[in-house]
């Protein structure tokens, strides 16, 4: 894997941050979009990853966002799976995750220690109260 490589599907350039950063982890391209569309324009630079291994090398190879987006349910490498090498890996492990899924509860990904849950489809006035919160 090649670092330089990984870009972010959003360029800040177009949209300079003043709010902070935020890793869109999901595996629904229109979901994704949508919703990197509109932390865009509230003002945040947006990553995305379409899987949970798309993620993890970005994550390893460039600053790490001020909090992740996470959905649970995704091919080649899921949310859990994402979390949990995070969670290994001390550089990562503080990341605040909102996970947004559609199974599992709050009490039910209590192991990944995700600072939220929020079950889809999702209030994202809720969610961008959540996010604003995490990234302070």
């Amino acid at each position: 894997m090649m670092c330089e490589t990984l870009l972010p599907a959003y360029s800040a350039a177009l949209c300079p941050p003043s709010r902070g950063s935020v890793m869109v982890v999901e595996d629904d391209a229109d979901s994704r979009d949508a919703l990197a569309d509109i932390l865009l324009s509230e003002g945040y630079e947006v990553r995305t990853a379409a899987n949970g291994s798309e993620a993890l090398d970005t994550l390893r190879c460039a600053q790490p966002p001020d909090v992740i987006v996470l959905d649970l349910m995704m091919p080649v490498m899921d949310g859990w799976e994402l979390r949990r090498s995070m969670l290994q890996d001390p550089k990562l492990a503080g990341i605040p995750v909102i996970v947004v899924s559609g199974v599992g509860d709050g009490e039910q990904t209590a192991p990944l220690r995700a600072s939220a849950h929020f079950t889809k489809p999702v209030n994202v006035t809720e969610l961008l109260l959540r996010i604003e919160r995490e990234v302070g």
